[in-house]
């Protein structure tokens, strides 16, 4: 049987905006925004990307919902990037654990990139593969959203 490990997941975008515009634009307007097709997620509670903040949501898989809180564990700004991680606190049956970092990092005067760094377990090694395609898919279908909220026009 193949060990459970903690499974990381990295992608970046590239928008056309300074960092500090985008920054701002991290709230629940975009969290709405980047919810993937399926499952319908329900917005329980958003309280924003700063330490200590709460995010809660309703995943709706048709026949079954479960619920999703992450707590924000860090945030820092600087003159170079703005991150924060969120860190699931009640989490789907399917997970054991979740860390995503948010890095908002300068490129250029108005340049900036969004960087997704994701780490997770189900606990079950053959899970946590199955699940790897299925989270990364979920997370690409973030750039076009990003490119379009953040393309400087």
């Amino acid at each position: 049987m193949i060990q459970p490990r903690l499974m990381n997941i990295h992608l970046s975008t590239r928008v056309n905006q300074p960092y500090l515009k985008v920054r701002k634009g991290f709230g629940k307007e975009l969290f709405e925004a980047l919810n993937p097709p399926f499952p319908p997620v329900k917005l329980l509670r958003f309280d924003g990307s700063e330490k200590g903040d709460l995010v809660s949501l309703e995943l709706n898989f048709l026949l079954f919902k479960q619920k999703w809180t992450s707590e924000i564990t860090e945030a820092h700004t600087d003159g170079e990037a703005f991150y924060f991680i969120d860190e699931g606190r009640q989490l789907p049956f399917f997970l054991r654990s979740w860390r995503h970092k948010h890095i908002i990092r300068k490129t250029a005067a108005n340049r900036s990139e969004i960087r997704d760094e994701i780490s997770y377990s189900s606990g079950n090694g053959i899970l946590d593969i199955f699940l790897y395609p299925v989270l990364y898919l979920q997370f690409a279908m973030r750039r076009p959203v990003y490119k379009r909220v953040f393309s400087g026009k």
